[in-house]
């Protein structure tokens, strides 16, 4: 069994308020689920700064490289949303002998 976990820091544009910025984060974590209902997605930080977040991802497989590529997926979905920047991601791979 593997786990793998993406975390990605965002920068939002001009978003000046916490409520702006759930109305940029929650679609983008909605779509994210909608796109792949197999990967658990939340936004895991920042939750007091309006104009950063991070959301975090993860998948459980049998396979590696399933879980590999599912966090590639969701990252360049999320990399390619117009209305933020992708300033980091960090992927992780966990399997039972680690």
């Amino acid at each position: 069994m593997f786990v793998g976990a993406l975390t990605l820091d965002i920068l939002l544009g001009d978003v000046r308020s916490l409520k702006q910025k759930r109305a940029v984060v929650r679609p983008i974590v909605a779509e994210v689920r909608r796109r792949f209902p197999a990967a658990a997605v939340a936004e895991t930080g920042g939750l007091d700064l309006h104009r950063r977040a991070e959301i975090g991802v993860a998948v459980v497989s049998s396979d590696a490289g399933n879980c590999v590529e599912v966090l590639e997926s969701c990252e360049r979905l999320i990399a390619g949303r117009p209305e933020i920047e992708l300033l980091s991601a960090r992927q992780r791979l966990f399997s039972e002998e680690s």
